[in-house]
């Protein structure tokens, strides 16, 4: 079941820049599908796009680190709730972050941002990335989604780059 997405734009920059809701939305129905988990009728969720200043604030009251990062998620239930909870919760995005980021590893910024929110919604239903195992279960989903989707593999290590 593909859950419903409702959007917060704090942030000029990304309808200026990326039809931000309708890659949003395409890639969270992938995401849906590729999870492997099963939605309530009904599942929603909000993705908030936002600026650097409004994600620092955000990532300091809730993680205690005073700087902005590409994207924050704050699901609304357990993972063991996933497929009762209508309100899955909200994932928050900070264009200048994920632009730079793009910039620095020369992605296409369309890309970037499909992946990371891939990365947040996979946190909303409960993957996480904090053992090395559930790194590579999470990183596998987010390359099957990607892949669906037309996008590279973003974990994957260029041989060439590191050639003298």
């Amino acid at each position: 079941m593909t859950p419903r997405v409702e959007f917060v734009a704090t942030s000029p920059r990304w309808r200026a820049t990326l039809p931000a809701r309708a890659l949003a939305r395409e890639t969270i129905a992938v995401a849906a599908v590729e999870s492997g988990v099963a939605l309530a009728r009904g599942a929603e969720l909000c993705v908030h796009l936002a600026d650097d200043a409004h994600v620092r604030a955000l990532n300091a009251r809730w993680r205690g680190l005073d700087k902005p990062t590409n994207v924050l998620s704050f699901p609304a239930a357990p993972p063991t709730e996933i497929g009762k909870s209508r309100l899955l919760g909200d994932v928050v995005l900070a264009f200048e972050t994920v632009e730079r980021e793009a910039a620095d590893e020369d992605k296409p910024l369309v890309d970037h941002f499909r992946h990371l929110v891939a990365h947040g919604f996979l946190h909303l239903l409960g993957f996480d990335h904090d053992a090395e195992d559930d790194a590579e279960r999470m990183e596998a989903i987010e390359t099957r989604i990607l892949a669906r989707l037309g996008v590279a593999d973003p974990y994957r290590v260029d041989e060439r780059a590191d050639a003298p």
